[in-house]
């Protein structure tokens, strides 16, 4: 008897912390043979149990402006992360990109071409001048990790 309780509660155990490893849907949809990098500025954080996100406005690649389309609006991107409680041990919160955050992060895109991808690395966040109170932007076509005093949240490498 007392082993069988021991191997129902081992059994158990073993249900219980297997299930955060159990994937929840395939990242087919990603197209993992295109590494895209931007720079946007933070419009919307998404803390959910399955993924966190961040959604954001893209910056012009000369860093004078936001992006926009051909007919002015605003160019939008979303990245998809891990589950929020694993990108907060990350550093990665609410609190840490609030609107207006300046970071870059290295995505796989969508295959079917929707400006929306999946985290790859560390999001490198552009420093805020302390006597501005500005984010301190990265020169044309280069990104926040180039950018001194530059923070990385999610792992070591850009």
């Amino acid at each position: 008897m007392h082993k069988l309780t021991f191997a129902a509660a081992a059994a158990l155990l073993l249900g219980i912390f297997a299930m955060p490893a159990l994937p929840h849907h395939s990242f087919a949809m990603y197209d993992q043979n295109k590494t895209v990098t931007l720079t946007g500025v933070a419009k919307q954080f998404v803390a959910q149990a399955n993924h966190a996100e961040i959604h954001f406005v893209l910056i012009a690649p000369d860093r004078k402006g936001l992006a926009k389309t051909p007919d002015g609006k605003y160019v939008e991107w979303g990245v998809e992360m891990a589950g929020a409680a694993a990108v907060a041990q990350q550093g990665i919160t609410a609190a840490t990109f609030p609107v207006g955050t300046v970071f870059s992060v290295k995505l796989n895109p969508l295959r079917d071409g929707s400006n929306f991808g999946s985290r790859i690395g560390a999001i490198a966040k552009c420093p805020v001048d302390p006597a501005t109170n500005k984010p301190k932007l990265p020169e044309a076509d280069k990104h926040c990790d180039s950018v001194p005093g530059m923070t990385l949240l999610g792992g070591t490498t850009f």
